[in-house]
């Protein structure tokens, strides 16, 4: 807990924010936390407290003013103009509790976020609460670009944890819950009365609560966030113009499925460095994966298969580039609970590693496809990327699952060379994967075909030829026509390279070796043409 003062606060907002028109009588006590209370809401524990009045301004706030003062805060911050609270102020200098005049014009969660740092400065506790609210918001702001919807994450006592990006399509009650971080009462009744509490508590599947013009209420969808039979929060979608798409139930599902995980997994104090790497451990081997299986509750002797997405080239060279990263992962996430609940997402050197655990059989390589398929279709429609997904073997367990990693890297590497693909099997790519696996090893060599190297770096009319040569299938004909060169020209090159060397291109043994020479030649070729 901080020891911030009013002083402390004050010190921090922008000049002509607000103004501290009343000191309280205890300025230099320590304020102990902060609350946020509506007009509606009846008198709260103010105490040692910082309290933010919203709701109401000037002359309005003084039935709420007056309920507060059951138990007077430290200091309580209105908005209003000059001239319009002396009543309030008179009632305030009696009960020793400070007055801060807020601008009108001035934005409620800029004063929040200050006081917030300045009364409760981070801990470990609020670290991890921190990696918990970045999560919550990334899922709910990925489920509203999928459903086109405004998103709020609540918990069980219906305080807002997370909200997507805040636009003019919002109506009253999402306005008024994602300001003071609750719904107000009066709407959580209206919601009770037309029994969507009731609805949500007896299913996992969505609710569906109509709009309401006559109460200022659009249309919305909700699910429960349970663990196990308890009650975690809900997730509350509200149309914002366009209605409600033909997915929205299985992209919600999968939403409730990676909320519920996050909140399960804070209540139980995972540690930061656990959220962080458990990709990792359990792509290191059968050990970490066992002790990661364990405290996941995940089935270990099922079979496993992993995803990996990765973003092309440009796409990575991108400004936006660790933005759009960080989406894919958030929009992986979801369509992987949606498909396995117990699906594990994260970072796996660079890219996104999509875990799949507790498969039902070996042979779910076209679930995972489709799986892969969707995830790729909604990052191109609502992100704006059209990652690679490279779908690993599957593996008989999780246990054995790092054993794929390799493979399932290769062709990652390999989709990304050949950009035909946005989605493959290892299957789709097992000549390319063999063949580059050779040149790799080929390169690593220090041996290298002396006349035959000092031909490729010396002389790049012989290199070009013989590369299209070989990339024509030996076929001189289609070489001269690909460099729109005459046969003969082709003939005569050919046959020098032959002459210079010492190979004959007739010999499997002699055109392997040229081949994997010109592999690493072209390579390197290209890299010194792109630093010109």
């Amino acid at each position: 807990m901080g020891t911030a003062t009013v002083d402390d606060i004050l010190l921090d907002l922008p000049l002509g924010f607000a103004s501290l028109i009343l000191r309280p009588d205890r300025a230099e006590s320590p304020i102990e936390r902060f609350l946020i209370v509506d007009a509606d809401d009846e008198a709260s524990d103010g105490g040692a407290a910082f309290v933010l009045l919203i709701g109401v301004r000037g002359r309005s706030a003084l039935p709420a003013l007056r309920r507060l003062l059951k138990n007077p805060p430290l200091v309580l911050a209105v908005k209003g103009g000059p001239g319009e609270l002396g009543e309030a102020e008179e009632l305030l200098r009696a009960a020793g509790t400070g007055l801060l005049l807020v601008d009108p014009a001035a934005d409620w969660d800029r004063l929040l976020s200050i006081a917030k740092d300045r009364i409760q400065p981070r801990s470990y506790q609020s670290e991890v609460l921190t990696l918990l609210e970045e999560d919550l918001f990334a899922i709910a702001q990925t489920t509203a670009r999928l459903t086109s919807s405004h998103v709020v994450i609540e918990d069980a006592a219906n305080k807002v944890l997370a909200y997507s990006t805040v636009t003019n399509d919002i109506d009253e009650l999402r306005k008024a819950s994602i300001l003071a971080r609750r719904g107000p009462r009066k709407y959580e009744l209206l919601l009770k009365d037309l029994g969507a509490y009731r609805e949500l508590h007896r299913t996992r599947l969505p609710v569906r609560v109509p709009a309401r013009p006559q109460d200022g209420l659009r249309e919305r969808v909700a699910t429960t966030l349970f663990a196990g039979e308890r009650i975690m929060g809900y997730i509350w979608l509200q149309e914002t113009g366009g209605g409600f798409g033909d997915d929205v139930d299985y992209v919600l599902t999968g939403s409730a499925a990676r909320a519920s995980a996050e909140l399960i997994r804070y209540r139980n104090e995972q540690s930061v460095h656990m959220r962080e790497d458990r990709i990792a451990r359990i792509l290191s081997g059968p050990a970490e994966a066992a002790a990661s299986a364990h405290s996941e509750k995940i089935p270990a002797d099922l079979p496993s298969a992993l995803i990996l997405l990765g973003m092309s080239a440009a796409e990575a060279q991108a400004d936006d580039a660790a933005l759009k990263h960080g989406e894919l992962a958030s929009l992986a996430s979801i369509h992987a609970a949606a498909y396995k609940p117990s699906a594990i997402v994260g970072q796996f050197n660079g890219d996104t590693a999509v875990i799949v655990p507790a498969l039902q059989s070996a042979n779910a390589e076209a679930g995972l496809r489709s799986l892969a398929d969707a995830i790729v279709r909604d990052a191109g429609k609502h992100l704006g990327i059209r990652p690679f997904a490279a779908v690993g073997p599957v593996a008989p367990d999780l246990l054995s699952i790092h054993s794929v990693t390799a493979k399932t890297e290769a062709l990652l590497g390999c989709m990304r060379r050949s950009g035909t693909a946005s989605v493959a099997t290892v299957d789709d790519f097992e000549v390319d994967i063999l063949f580059h696996e050779a040149v790799e090893n080929f390169t690593a060599s220090d041996f290298r075909h002396h006349s035959l190297w000092a031909l490729l770096r010396d002389d790049s009319e012989l290199a070009d030829t013989l590369r299209v040569f070989f990339e024509a299938s030996l076929d001189v004909a289609e070489c001269a026509q690909r460099m729109k060169l005459h046969k003969n020209t082709v003939y005569y090159r050919i046959s020098k390279v032959g002459r210079v060397t010492g190979l004959n291109f007739s010999n499997p043994h002699h055109s392997l070796v040229a081949l994997l020479h010109i592999q690493e030649w072209a390579g390197t070729h290209k890299e010194h043409l792109g630093k010109k």
